[in-house]
């Protein structure tokens, strides 16, 4: 569970590069996110706690001052720490020259986390840009520019670090990520992918537990429910066809393993997460304090984000 609250401009008015959400969240101990791939790139920076970072073999352990990179159709997974679980802020960005302006600050597929002093400054940025959310042409234009402030700030004084890796690349895990990801629909197996591999299971096992604390079954029904969680969340596709789409040729077997990794139904969640997007809070900053829920803005509706921050 996290408490979070999200700006997302559906139709950006720059093609180049441009805002397409931001947001902040205070997660609870052990909430994590994926493994998932995401359209867009996604800066995350670290306000409080700490927390873990996980593309393929390679993992990170990171608390308050640190950030890292989500680069497009990239498999990543990133879990709050059990004892201290982190709150961060995240902008994501799009456009024909996204690529350029993240290589600007110093970010890449070898080098996904930074450091960064002066969090203030970026959570004062990201909370103007989440109480901006009138539809004018204006608001658009003043989104834009914020954007720039906060690449702007990550520019300055060099102040992107390079830290170190605490595993090394392996073409295995690799190679079996991108297959998986590439052919989960197709309702695959733990022997599919070792045949694919041309290792023994036991094998196949030994090297996802030792680099991604996980099973090659576990591996798999994660990111299958990830994608069924996108589904859900974006599509009015039936709870069949989502299934059919993830992999899986039973509905009642993808049933019980949404609701396992959930703690709901599939059609619970969905009915949850439409339900969300569609809450207006009326409360003052108090009462927002623990509301323990997620609320979407768009650019298309006329609300103003109250401050949640203000006494962090």
């Amino acid at each position: 569970m996290e408490d979070s609250y999200v700006l997302e401009l559906t139709e950006p008015k720059f093609k180049d590069f441009h805002l397409v959400y931001c947001g902040y969240a205070q997660c609870e101990a052990c909430h994590s996110y994926g493994p998932a791939t995401r359209p867009n790139y996604i800066i995350h920076y670290i306000l409080e706690g700490k927390g873990v970072y996980q593309v393929g073999e390679r993992k990170y352990q990171l608390s308050a001052g640190q950030g890292f990179l989500i680069e497009p159709d990239t498999l990543t997974f990133y879990q709050a720490d059990p004892e201290e679980p982190w709150s961060y802020l995240w902008v994501g960005v799009g456009g024909d020259e996204a690529g350029k302006y993240i290589r600007d600050i110093g970010l890449n597929g070898n080098q996904l986390i930074f450091q960064y002093e002066d969090g203030e400054r970026l959570k004062r940025i990201v909370l103007d840009m989440l109480r901006h959310t009138k539809v004018t042409m204006a608001n658009l234009y003043y989104l834009q520019g914020r954007l720039y402030d906060f690449f702007s700030a990550l520019t300055e004084d060099e102040v992107i670090d390079s830290c170190v890796d605490i595993s090394k690349e392996s073409i295995y895990i690799q190679k079996a990520v991108t297959f998986i990801r590439n052919n989960y629909s197709r309702g695959l197996n733990v022997a599919d992918i070792a045949v694919h591999m041309n290792v023994n299971r036991s094998y196949l096992y030994t090297l996802f537990k030792n680099n991604l604390g996980m099973s090659p079954k576990d591996f798999l029904t994660k990111f299958q429910i990830s994608q069924a969680r996108e589904q859900l969340n974006l599509t009015d596709l039936s709870i069949e066809e989502v299934a059919e789409a993830c992999g899986y040729r039973s509905c009642l077997v993808f049933s019980k393993a949404f609701k396992k990794e959930n703690g709901m139904t599939p059609t619970e969640y969905r009915k949850r997460r439409r339900l969300e997007t569609k809450h207006r809070p009326s409360a003052g900053p108090e009462e927002w304090k623990g509301i323990g829920r997620k609320v979407r803005f768009t650019i298309e509706e006329e609300n103003e984000v109250t401050d949640k921050w203000e006494n962090m």
